[in-house]
C-alpha cells in the first residue's frame, strides 16, 4: 500500500533550511516524495489582510505562526522587501531534484494565488501560471509534470490550463481517492490526486491534540488503509523546522504499518492500470482552516 508524501514549500526560509532537512529525513527512511515548490517573491506578510477572514484567528493562536515562520518572513511583502525564492533558491531546488526527489509546481507567488484565485479570470491565471512554469523551466532545464495549488485554491481557468499544459496528474483537492476532475459538469482531462489526510496545522490545538501527540493521532487515521491509499500534504515551514521530530515519527510509524512511502509520480504510475472516476470539483470548508478549499465531492459522476 502507497501513501504519497507531498511537500509544499511556501517560503524563502522554508525553501533555505526546510526543505534540506526533510531531504536528511526522508534519505534516513529511503522514503520518496515530491517538492512543490513557490517559484516567485515571498510576500508572506501580506497574509495579515486574512484576519478579517472567519477563523483565520484562531487558526494563527493554535498553530504558533511567528515560531514556525519567523518575524522576518512575516515582514516580507509589506514592512521587508520579499526576497525572490526562484532566483536565489536555484540550487538548493536543483539539489532536491539530483537527490532523486520528485520536483514539481506550487505556485509563483503563494499569498497571490491563494488569496486570489478563487474569483479570478482567465487572464489573469494564465499569467501566473506562466510565471511559475517559466521560472520552473529556467531552473530545471524542462516542463514541470505536476502541479499542486497554493492552499488548494483553484479555479475552472486553471484546471483547463492544467489539461492544456500537459501536466500529468495534479495535486490541488482534498478528497478521498484518485479521479478525472469536473467543474460543472466539464470533464478536465489532467488526473487530480488529493491529499487525503488533514495536515498538522490542521489538527494541533485542537482538542487535546498537541505537538507531542498529533504523529500517533495521524497514525491512528492510517491504520487501516483504503484501497487507493493515502496523500499527505506537508509544509517545509513546519514539518522541515520545529515539527521534524514529528515528521520522523510519522515515517517511522507508517512503515510500521506496511506503507511504502512514495512520490506523487510514483504513486501515480501504481493507478495506471486503473480507470479512475469522475467527481466534481467543489468548494467547501475543512475543520482547522480558514476559508474554502477545492474539494472532490462525494458523488461519482459516470
Amino acid at each position: 500500500m502507497k501513501l504519497a508524501l507531498k511537500i509544499d514549500v511556501d517560503t524563502y526560509r522554508g525553501t533555505r533550511e526546510g526543505v534540506p532537512r526533510l531531504v536528511e529525513i526522508l534519505k534516513k527512511h529511503q522514503a520518496g516524495a515530491t517538492f512543490l515548490f513557490s517559484l516567485g517573491t515571498d510576500h508572506t506578510g501580506r497574509a495579515i489582510k486574512r484576519v478579517f477572514r472567519p477563523g483565520f484567528m484562531k487558526k494563527v493562536s493554535r498553530t504558533s505562526v511567528l515560531e514556525h515562520y519567523g518575524l522576518k518572513t512575516l515582514m516580507y511583502g509589506t514592512l521587508l522587501p520579499g526576497p525572490n525564492i526562484g532566483k536565489r533558491c536555484a540550487q538548493i531546488m536543483q539539489t532536491v531534484r539530483d537527490d532523486g526527489f520528485e520536483v514539481g509546481i506550487h505556485c509563483y507567488d503563494h499569498i497571490r494565488w491563494q488569496d486570489y484565485v478563487s474569483k479570478k479570470d482567465a487572464a489573469w491565471t494564465a499569467r501566473e501560471m506562466k510565471l511559475a512554469c517559466d521560472r520552473f523551466v529556467k531552473i530545471f532545464g524542462e516542463p514541470a509534470k505536476v502541479h499542486g495549488a497554493a492552499g488548494w485554491q483553484m479555479n475552472v481557468h486553471a484546471l483547463r490550463l492544467e489539461q492544456r499544459l500537459e501536466f500529468d496528474y495534479c495535486s490541488d483537492t482534498r478528497g478521498t481517492h484518485p479521479f478525472i476532475p469536473m467543474w460543472n459538469a466539464e470533464i478536465v482531462a489532467c488526473p487530480q490526486l488529493p491529499t487525503t489526510l488533514p495536515t498538522l496545522d490542521e489538527l494541533i490545538g485542537v482538542g487535546d491534540i498537541t505537538p507531542g501527540n498529533v504523529a500517533q493521532h495521524l497514525l491512528g487515521l492510517t491504520g487501516t488503509p483504503p484501497p487507493s491509499g493515502h496523500v499527505y500534504t506537508l509544509h517545509a515551514e513546519l514539518e522541515g523546522m520545529k515539527l521534524a521530530n514529528v515528521f520522523d515519527e510519522l515515517l517511522t510509524g507508517w512503515k510500521a504499518q506496511g506503507y511504502e512511502l512514495v512520490s506523487l509520480k510514483d504513486y501515480f504510475a501504481s493507478l495506471k492500470g486503473d480507470e479512475l472516476p469522475r467527481h466534481e470539483v467543489v468548494m467547501g470548508e475543512i475543520p482547522g482552516r480558514s476559508g474554502v478549499l477545492a474539494f472532490q465531492s462525494d458523488e461519482f459522476l459516470a
